[in-house]
């Protein structure tokens, strides 16, 4: 607490516009603390929705991804299927080709699944360090702000 000179009819006037000149800094500080943080908050708000629509996205084409992944397979099993009962007929030669190719599909199947796992976590871990920073935004304590401005 700020004490004042008395002087003739009061405070000296000098001592009390400076103090207020003091307290109007301090105040605008402080706003302009508060509106830098406000701007930062928003930029992180779109931020997360950017983020959220390219999850959006990114579900949909793993999704999708997965339907192609299934689809490969199925066709790919009743490709291996038609080979088998061709090669029947006609010799192990064939059986043997066939058999390549629906391993072929099967390990494509695979690597597409496991590209799905990748994308997925690296996603999820783009969100939760977004999340994390918005907590951190919000956990901050104003009423800590050095009184000096």
């Amino acid at each position: 607490m700020r004490k004042f000179d008395t002087v003739f009819r009061g405070y000296d006037k000098f001592q009390v516009q400076s103090c207020l000149d003091e307290i109007i800094r301090s105040y605008e500080n402080l706003l302009n603390k508060s509106k830098k943080t406000e701007e930062e908050n928003k930029r992180l708000v779109d931020q997360i929705a950017y983020y959220q629509k390219i999850e959006d996205t990114m579900n949909r084409a793993i999704y999708t991804a997965e339907n192609a992944g299934d689809q490969i397979k199925s066709s790919a099993r009743k490709e291996a299927e038609a080979l088998v009962s061709e090669a029947r007929h006609n010799a192990s030669r064939i059986i043997n080709d066939a058999l390549l190719k629906a391993e072929r599909a099967q390990n494509h199947a695979d690597q597409l699944r496991r590209n799905t796992d990748i994308l997925k976590r690296r996603l999820r871990q783009i969100i939760e360090n977004q999340l994390e920073v918005i907590d951190e935004i919000e956990s901050v304590d104003f009423s800590k702000v050095d009184d000096r401005y």
